[in-house]
């Protein structure tokens, strides 16, 4: 006879316990899922389950032309469309040999920046909200509607911009617009220190994220980490600065690369941060130079049926987030024969596997939310 004993007084206390984080209602702005394996109330192994928000957006290209292309690329990361954009039509001038003109590159280096602002007031309002800080949302926002007047005044639109050509831009600044996009970003630098003091200063959210979700150097290299993130484990590395593209060779002075060592929530947040405020002086120092510029052309004419030369290239942009890069491959056709994306939240987000193991779960919002993702970057 056997004899199996199914438990008794505390012997399932041992057992792990298997739990299901997402995924949430498809309506929602992202979906993730979270299969964590629990000891208590501690991690002891976390997989990312990506896939639900996914549309073939890199199969998606193969059947738009070069011009279509643009508006499914600004799509992934809604919080970064100008830039998603401009990396794309970078490598499809590439791939023609195509030289921008100068008050395009400029205008671009400029709203790359202004949308890069964007993305980050997002994350600084957001953040807190997620540890019980309601507050900052209702600055961020404040912030970000006035950015968004002039980003819409330029493009026409608010989140997906479509104001990228290849070749340039679609049309020319309006009258005026110089003089108030500068007021804006003089509006908002003023007033930054909304985050400065109340989220930074703040005790219980030092105390929060101080030490929690600890995101080692080696473990950045490891995953192919980006952006903030990576710098705020002390990876010292910006596509701005280490390999220049727009006018970003001419803005090394202006340019500042910000750091951290620690490599927590909080380090990240200080990172975000301080991007920020370069990327706001960053934008001044666009402004100075377009107010300087004579009259010109703001992109080149193309022919009616574009054709990318068969070869390939890849393109890469320092995007809000992180890396963003396309592997373009042509045939010599009016559409990619392949279109690759390398997308900087995809990266990122697989970093949890080895970030949330030994962490509470009680701190795993907290983690969650300083890996700054847009969960479309993730799913594509």
């Amino acid at each position: 006879m056997t004899e199996t004993t199914i438990g008794v007084g505390g012997a399932a206390e041992s057992t792990d316990m298997v739990l299901n984080i997402g995924p949430q209602h498809p309506s929602t702005h992202g979906v993730l899922r979270l299969r964590l394996v629990l000891d208590g109330e501690r991690i002891q192994q976390a997989e990312p389950i990506v896939g639900y928000m996914h549309r073939g957006a890199e199969k998606l290209f193969e059947a738009r032309d070069y011009r279509q292309i643009v508006m499914l690329a600004n799509r992934h990361d809604w919080l970064s469309a100008f830039s998603n954009e401009l990396g794309v039509v970078m490598a499809v001038e590439r791939m023609l040999g195509m030289e921008v003109p100068e008050r395009a590159v400029w205008t671009r280096t400029l709203l790359a920046e202004l949308n890069r602002v964007l993305n980050h007031l997002m994350f600084l309002g957001s953040y807190p909200l997620e540890l019980g800080g309601i507050t900052p949302i209702f600055y961020a926002f404040t912030e970000r509607e006035e950015l968004q007047r002039v980003m819409e005044e330029i493009s026409g639109g608010r989140m997906h911009y479509m104001f990228n050509r290849v070749g340039g831009l679609k049309e020319d600044l309006p009258a005026g617009w110089l003089g108030r996009a500068r007021q804006a970003v003089a509006g908002i630098r003023s007033r930054m220190d909304r985050f400065d003091d109340l989220v930074l200063g703040n005790e219980i959210f030092r105390a929060r994220t101080r030490d929690v979700g600890v995101l080692s150097r080696a473990d950045v290299h490891a995953y192919g980490v980006s952006g903030p993130i990576a710098r705020g484990s002390g990876v010292d590395f910006d596509l701005r600065r280490d390999e220049p593209y727009l006018a970003y060779g001419q803005l090394q002075e202006t340019l500042r690369v910000v750091t951290r060592t620690e490599g927590d929530c909080l380090a990240r947040f200080e990172v975000l941060l301080g991007q920020t405020h370069n990327a706001l002086d960053l934008a001044d120092a666009c402004l100075d130079r377009l107010a300087g510029l004579p009259p010109g052309p703001i992109n080149q004419r193309l022919p009616k049926v574009l054709k990318a030369p068969e070869g390939h290239t890849y393109a890469w942009t320092e995007n809000p987030l992180g890396l963003n890069g396309y592997y373009l491959v042509s045939k010599g056709e009016k559409t990619p024969y392949r279109l690759k994306l390398r997308s900087a939240s995809f990266n990122n987000i697989q970093a949890l596997a080895v970030l949330l193991p030994g962490q509470l779960v009680a701190d795993m919002v907290a983690i969650l939310g300083s890996m700054f993702f847009v969960v479309g970057d993730v799913d594509k």
